[in-house]
């Protein structure tokens, strides 16, 4: 008898085939002619000179590696740097930098949450903090999407320990939450808010400081704040932002953060590289947020449909999976990359093309880019 445990794989497969949602992986070349709107390197910074030379500078001085948990070698003096000037330029008073704005999410949703706890989360929330909620061990209720007065609902329901948790940018659409309301009905309801600011930083707020300090949220007590140094920043990491008493009580409670290694020296350089360049060239962030703009102006009024940005994601529907997946291919063989979302990664069931906007195209690309989505089209999108 032949002993075949993941034959079950193959049936798996033969599904995804059979619904077009198969998933490959494609590397990419360290220089490509290319145009690239895939990717969230917002602010055009992960080749930057200076970023790319602080990344290869703390390689040279820290090792290629963090060689050891946060608790035991993981942490350096570069690790300290970077959360002091996160912190102070997002407005919160502490910061906490992990090895992913996954692992960061997962660190806050299951250390501030506990059996008696309540954790109230958009319905159209990132997949990270989907699997927080599965992992912590309090009680989840999804409400609709952008929705304060659901929030309310589920909040009054609850009594005892709650958090109500949203992006404060929609990766899927490039909506943003209605942070201010949410904050109010946390208030009013004694609940802690969380936001995941990993699409506003960079890109939302005075000179890129994020969804919350444009919200004037920043620094609240009751306020924490998760983030991404993988795209705005260009480099690669997460962090945990609020009151000094949270980061504290994260360093001895999140096991995401106990028992990960911290994260590797160079990206913690290249990070900070480019939060000190975002400081001296503010004009990067409202850049990015015209360019989305221009974009969506172009495509619609050529006929497609897209969601109006509010920060550098623009989403543009499709009429299928199958034809979002054939449509982004149309486009990088024409000279342009861009995502394809479709299901299970969007909880609508509606498939889209994601354009990223980045702060360094300039208006010839923009119209290159437009053009080519245009000439590649598979007909009438609703």
């Amino acid at each position: 008898m032949s002993y075949a445990p993941f034959d079950w794989t193959d049936d798996e497969a033969r599904r995804r085939a059979d619904a077009g949602l198969v998933r490959t992986l494609r590397p990419r070349p360290a220089r490509t002619d290319v145009l690239d709107l895939a990717s969230n390197d917002y602010l055009g910074l992960s080749r930057h000179p200076e970023v790319t030379s602080a990344a290869a500078e703390a390689a040279r001085t820290w090792g290629g590696g963090a060689t050891g948990s946060r608790l035991v070698t993981g942490s350096t003096a570069l690790h300290a740097e970077l959360e002091r000037e996160l912190a102070d330029f997002c407005g919160f008073e502490a910061a906490l930098v992990f090895s992913s704005g996954y692992a960061a999410n997962l660190a806050a949703l299951t250390a501030l949450t506990g059996h008696d706890s309540l954790i109230v989360s958009d319905a159209g929330n990132h997949a990270s903090i989907v699997d927080g909620c599965r992992l912590a061990r309090a009680a989840t209720a999804v409400v609709p999407h952008a929705d304060p007065e659901a929030v309310r609902k589920a909040l009054h329901e609850h009594d005892g320990r709650a958090l109500a948790v949203t992006d404060s940018v929609f990766s899927v659409d490039g909506d943003a939450a209605p942070l201010a309301a949410l904050a109010g009905v946390c208030r009013d309801t004694g609940a802690a808010l969380l936001v995941d600011d990993a699409h506003g930083l960079g890109v939302l707020g005075e000179g890129g400081r994020g969804a919350l300090a444009a919200a004037g949220l920043a620094g609240g007590e009751g306020v924490v704040a998760t983030l991404t140094l993988s795209k705005s920043l260009g480099s690669q990491g997460g962090a945990v932002l609020g009151p000094a008493r949270v980061i504290r009580h994260l360093v001895n409670t999140a096991r995401t953060f106990i028992f990960d290694t911290g994260l590797a020296p160079a990206a913690v350089g290249a990070a900070l590289g480019a939060l000190r360049l975002l400081r001296r060239e503010p004009g990067r962030a409202a850049r990015a947020g015209a360019v989305a703009l221009e974009l969506y102006g172009r495509l619609t009024a050529a006929g497609l449909t897209a969601v109006r940005p509010d920060a550098a994601v623009v989403s543009v529907r499709a009429p299928s999976a199958e034809s979002a997946v054939r449509w982004a291919a149309d486009c990088r063989t024409a000279g342009l990359a861009v995502g394809c979302f479709r299901p299970p990664s969007v909880p609508d069931g509606i498939s889209r093309l994601r354009l990223t906007a980045r702060a360094d195209l300039t208006q010839d690309q923009v119209r290159a880019a437009v053009g080519t989505v245009l000439s590649t089209a598979p007909g009438p999108v609703s």
